[in-house]
């Protein structure tokens, strides 16, 4: 991905750093050659002559936002088939580079992914660092894996189509190593498997049932390991979160319901969740008018509340969580991904500070870049939103495209109203 070359200086905002700080009131933010070089209180701002100025009108200066469980060829999913065989690859291909520049225009700038048909992540993201396309940076997860007969495996028979396009189904340690090994060869970065089921399967998979051996989970996460890549999983039901720390996971997709048992592992680990609890809320108040069966929005209801709940011990007893999930279905599209952050505000209570921490800092963590992108620190990539608005007092400016002044990817300017109205006067003739 191209690094914008010369000096930029951002001013005239409070920064949220995304380390969980307070927010500093009248900021500077200094980048050269795409990398900041000074993050702090405009009073000890080193002297610089920019090549560029952004003023950000007494908004917010953050990080760009991370998405933390991407699917970017998921598009207005209605029914589980639409997932695999809705449209032909060739199409779903040109769906998910439309969904990427959505996502950096929704001032996400980086982004993991929580599985994709065949092993279009893979490509999409060598797309996005060649500067072909627009959109986040991105962490490759490809196809997924499940148990046959778990939650993903829903072809019949008498369809006589496999599920290979989008998940490998394995029967047994053996063919888990061997799903794997596939992965491997696909140049995939997280492995996605499916410990548990969902509500959305209510009759045989539902979100207490189990869709893996703890065998095939450790089969998973010691091949994974071997060639460097790191492990997730959909994780549920409580057996099936212990199975996964247990086994080694890097991750938990959801972590919904957690005895104190599974917490005190969890916590040991220092593994990080991604709860992705606005699908569920999306669910069950648009379920009825989808079409939804009644056990389905009611288990919806249960693995809202559950995950709420966990999520607030989580982060109170000192874990880290993960923003995002499960965007693209028809209830829940894509370009609603801050709506995430918002429900964490208004419904499970946290506040903005840990919200922007959780998608920002550790967003960053989960993608395996910590040291590159999250915060607004010196020597970060300058990955950074500026935003129109005190994002602290109202959290859901986040949703809101027009009020984002710049999105700026190693500072290059992506996206925002500074596009059309650019702001090149010299620092020095502004103070």
């Amino acid at each position: 991905m191209k690094i914008s070359k010369g000096t930029l200086l951002i001013k005239n905002g409070q920064m949220v750093d995304g380390t969980g700080a307070n927010a500093v009131p009248d900021a500077v933010v200094i980048v050269d050659d795409g990398y900041i070089t000074f993050a702090g209180p405009v009073d000890e701002a080193p002297e610089c002559t920019p090549c560029q100025v952004i003023d950000a009108q007494g908004g917010t200066i953050m990080p760009g936002l991370v998405e933390a469980h991407f699917h970017p060829t998921y598009f207005n999913v209605a029914a589980l088939e639409d997932l695999d065989i809705k449209y032909p690859v060739e199409y779903v291909s040109i769906l998910a580079a439309s969904n990427a520049k959505l996502a950096l225009e929704c001032g996400y700038t980086s982004a993991r992914s929580g599985g994709s048909l065949f092993n279009i992540d893979v490509w999409l993201k060598k797309a996005i660092e060649e500067d072909l396309i627009p959109g986040p940076r991105l962490v490759a997860s490809g196809r997924e894996i499940c148990g046959i007969g778990g939650l993903m495996d829903w072809n019949p028979e008498y369809r006589k189509i496999g599920m290979e396009g989008l998940v490998l189904l394995v029967n047994g340690a053996d063919e888990a190593r061997s799903a794997v090994r596939k992965l491997v060869k696909d140049g995939i970065e997280w492995v996605k498997t499916y410990p548990t089921g969902d509500a959305a399967s209510p009759d045989v998979n539902d979100h207490h049932t189990l869709c893996m051996t703890f065998e095939e989970m450790h089969s998973v996460v010691q091949t994974a390991h071997n060639h460097g890549l790191k492990v997730t999983g959909h994780c549920r039901a409580t057996e099936g979160i212990k199975n996964a720390l247990l086994a080694g996971y890097d991750s938990l997709e959801h972590g919904t319901f957690m005895d104190n048992e599974t917490m005190d592992l969890l916590l040991q680990r220092d593994v990080p969740v991604v709860p992705a609890l606005y699908f569920e809320y999306a669910s069950v108040i648009h379920g009825p008018e989808m079409g939804m069966p009644q056990a389905v929005i009611d288990g919806h209801q249960e693995t809202l509340d559950g995950g709420a709940e966990s999520a607030r011990r989580i982060l109170r007893e000192g874990g880290r969580l993960g923003m995002g999930g499960d965007y693209g279905f028809a209830w829940n599209p894509h370009g609603d991904y801050a709506k995430e952050l918002s429900f964490f505000v208004d419904h499970v209570g946290f506040t903005p500070l840990e919200t922007l921490m959780c998608a920002t800092k550790t967003g960053a963590e989960i993608m395996g870049r910590a040291d590159e992108l999250g915060t607004l620190e010196k020597g970060k990539l300058a990955d950074v939103l500026i935003v129109d608005g005190d994002v602290l007092q109202d959290i859901s400016i986040l949703q809101q495209r027009d009020r984002f002044l710049a999105v700026i990817q190693g500072g290059e300017v992506k996206a925002g109203t500074y596009l059309h109205h650019p702001n090149t006067q010299n620092f020095a003739e502004q103070v």
